[in-house]
């Protein structure tokens, strides 16, 4: 039986005594400390230190305390449960600052230049990107350190998946096409909140279905597209024929799976931008069809193939067909 043990004092070095401890104590950073970078820095190391007790005789004690890290690291970070989490403890109210763009807070810290900005922008508006993901093509700066800035600028917690990873538990809640289609998956309950992590902040209409789904408010926190990705397709797999996660487990446990259910179809999720895009599409599909109905009514007001003669009527036709369909590819191309 293993010995017990104080891990904040042994594990830990808080020499405090009080508990319970604030999440500042627990991080080993100053009182109302606001720089997200070492609040990060400093639950990086302590994670990295309790993990060495993850086996052993201690893995229970050492799974609990890294989530009360990542509980403190995530309240910290997150601009508004901070403002609430430092006046719960006394701090005076301050006016909301000025946040920092991504740019601002990249520049600031001399991730990049101002020469590559401008490149990374020229880049972005030539494809169609974000200046974050312009950065992380072009290798201007890797994609963990682009994306914790752009927490910092949005004013939300970063995670590495790698750190806390996904709650399986709550895997089997969440609609596997919701999340391909918007790249989330669960990582916790945090104060009676879901926590989804997501390279975006999840839109309005995605977290009331979440939250509709699991009976919890849903609360977005960042971490890296390469890293969900590869998490979304662990436990949401696309592939009809594809084990689960939990028939897997399940199997290796030699109990029988249970029988496989035939899947309702999939309802497929389309945020506000993708309406607006599909709304433009149609718009511009009825427009060019407008026009070649006034083009092929004018030709015929005109005398048709009577006057042009059949050649001349054809091409007329296939003019207009083709301006139709170069239209609609442009448009297609333009609005994917």
């Amino acid at each position: 039986m293993a010995a017990q043990i104080d891990v904040y004092r042994d594990w830990l070095g808080i020499q405090e005594t009080a508990r319970p401890l604030s999440y500042y104590q627990l991080l080993r950073v100053k009182q109302f400390e606001d720089d997200t970078a070492k609040i990060r820095e400093h639950y990086r190391k302590m994670n990295a230190h309790v993990r060495k007790y993850a086996t052993g005789d201690y893995a229970r004690q050492s799974q609990e305390l890294l989530n009360e890290l990542a509980r403190a690291m995530l309240c910290l970070t997150d601009l508004t449960r901070k403002g609430e989490y430092d006046a719960g403890l006394g701090r005076e109210q301050e006016g909301p600052g000025r946040r920092r763009t991504l740019e601002q807070i990249l520049l600031g810290r001399k991730v990049i230049d101002q020469a590559q900005l401008e490149k990374a922008r020229s880049y972005a508006d030539a494809v169609g990107l974000d200046v974050r993901d312009a950065l992380v093509q072009q290798k201007m700066a890797t994609a963990d350190v682009v994306m914790l800035a752009y927490a910092e600028s949005q004013g939300l917690p970063y995670i590495e998946l790698a750190d806390i990873g996904v709650d399986e538990k709550l895997v089997a809640q969440v609609p596997g096409g919701l999340a391909r289609q918007h790249s989330c998956v669960p990582v916790m309950v945090d104060e009676g909140q879901l926590l989804m992590a997501s390279p975006n902040p999840l839109v309005p209409d995605v977290e009331e279905e979440l939250r509709l789904r699991t009976g919890m408010p849903v609360r977005t926190v960042l971490c890296t597209a390469t890293s969900v990705h590869a998490a979304v397709q662990k436990y949401f797999p696309r592939e009809p024929g594809a084990e689960s996660p939990a028939a897997a487990a399940a199997k290796s446990k030699g109990k029988p799976a249970k029988p496989k259910r035939e899947k309702p179809k999939e309802q497929v999720y389309l945020t506000r931008e993708e309406k607006f895009r599909r709304q433009m599409m149609y718009s511009v599909i009825a427009f060019n069809l407008a026009v070649i109905c006034v083009m092929l009514v004018f030709v015929f007001l005109r005398g048709g193939m009577h006057v042009l003669g059949f050649w001349d009527f054809a091409k007329v036709l296939l003019v207009a067909l083709a301006a139709f369909g170069a239209t609609f590819g442009l448009t297609f191309k333009l609005l994917k």
